[in-house]
Order: structure tokens, then sequence, then C-alpha cells
């Protein structure tokens, strides 16, 4: 089977034509904070992820989340 012409599950690249000024770009060295995202959880096969329901948390379950993912993460 040749993959020659194959496209499926490819992007298709960005328009250049259409250059705005709200593009993902950022300059080197530029620090950017995700803390709202929530802590990240290093799963057993290696895989990093987000708890999903971070910002529906309460101060106390976020806490106690926290402990438990920072022994995990060790």
């Amino acid at each position: 089977m040749s993959d020659e012409g194959y496209t499926a599950g490819l992007l298709a690249s960005p328009d250049s034509s259409n250059s705005d000024s709200s593009s993902n770009e950022f300059a080197a060295g530029l620090e950017m904070k995700l803390d709202s995202l929530g802590p990240m959880v290093v799963n057993s096969d290696g895989t990093i992820s987000r708890i999903a329901n971070w910002q529906s948390m309460t101060d106390a379950e976020k806490e106690r989340t926290m402990r438990v993912v920072g022994a995990r993460n060790q």
C-alpha cells in the first residue's frame, strides 16, 4: 500500500493571506502560567493529563487533590 496522495487525518496549513494580530505566537522567554487549569497528573503509563473538573472543585477538594497528586507524581 502506497502512502502517495494519502491526506486523511492531516490538517491543512494556515492561510498566510489571513494574517491577524490574534495569532498564538509568543516571544522567547515569555512566561505563561496555567495554574487555573489545575495540576499536571503523571499517569502510570507516563502520559500527562489534567483534572477535568478542577475549576468546579472547592478549595478543600483542591487541597486534598494536590496532596494526592503530589505524592503520586513522585
